[in-house]
């Protein structure tokens, strides 16, 4: 499989299972072209986690237009049947590289409030509540909480 068919398979597939915690819809997000896949794939630091040959997790790293010279984890999924198997803690592993190699010493996330199991995980992996609470662009009755990780 080549990573715009996997990344459509669990972007699609993290749609269906937590639909409250991401900026897109499946239904947006399903009719979008392979073309739209493999520009993603391009534009956009994308890591994808396999067992077995087969995708089970992803995360993205990002700037934030909103805060300049920051680095951040968008996206992170991982499917249930990969959950507790360390996969996510390699996937932010792998962003918090990137990020050092950004030259950035913290590293920043958006939670969806309603997102509780993965605040606990983000807290395990040693981000912390910044206090600062956004509304989803997408959905205002989500809030979405930010956490910060020192990477030094």
């Amino acid at each position: 499989m080549n990573d715009a068919a996997s990344l459509r398979a669990i972007r699609l597939e993290s749609l269906l299972d937590s639909p409250q915690a991401y900026g897109s819809t499946y239904e947006e997000s399903r009719t979008w072209a392979p073309r739209h896949w493999k520009a993603l794939c391009r534009q956009w630091n994308y890591y994808l986690a396999y067992l077995d040959d087969q995708v089970v997790g992803v995360v993205s790293g990002g700037s934030n237009d909103l805060h300049p010279g920051t680095r951040w984890l968008y996206a992170m999924y991982v499917s249930p049947g990969a959950r507790g198997s360390g996969v996510a803690d390699l996937l932010v592993q792998e962003v918090e590289q990137w990020a050092r190699g950004e030259g950035v010493d913290t590293l920043y996330l958006h939670v969806a409030g309603p997102m509780a199991r993965a605040r606990a995980f983000y807290e395990s992996a040693g981000f912390s509540d910044t206090g600062d609470v956004i509304t989803m662009e997408r959905d205002p009755s989500i809030q979405l909480l930010t956490m910060k990780k020192s990477l030094v």
